[in-house]
């Protein structure tokens, strides 16, 4: 690692610089925050969602429907049965 001072070279890893002193570790030009974390997360979160429901209305055809055989419970109760 070259000392970006006086171009001296240094081991890999040097926390300075053996001839200048000059300090090698570099501080992070950004850090995220939490509230990045959760405006990031939340994009994600909604682009999720919004694909799911585009998906599921493009491919609603191609989905396999249930026989009423084989679900009792989901069939149509007719409205003289109805309670209430």
């Amino acid at each position: 690692m070259k000392c970006p001072k006086c171009q001296t070279d240094n081991k890999e890893g040097a926390k300075t610089c053996r001839k200048c002193g000059y300090d090698l570790i570099q501080v992070p030009l950004w850090k995220p925050t939490w509230k990045w974390h959760l405006r990031t997360l939340a994009v994600i979160y909604v682009i999720l969602i919004v694909a799911f429901f585009a998906l599921n209305h493009v491919l609603k055809p191609y989905m396999r429907k249930i026989p009423h055989e084989i679900t009792p419970w989901l069939k149509e109760v007719p409205k003289e049965a109805k309670v209430g």
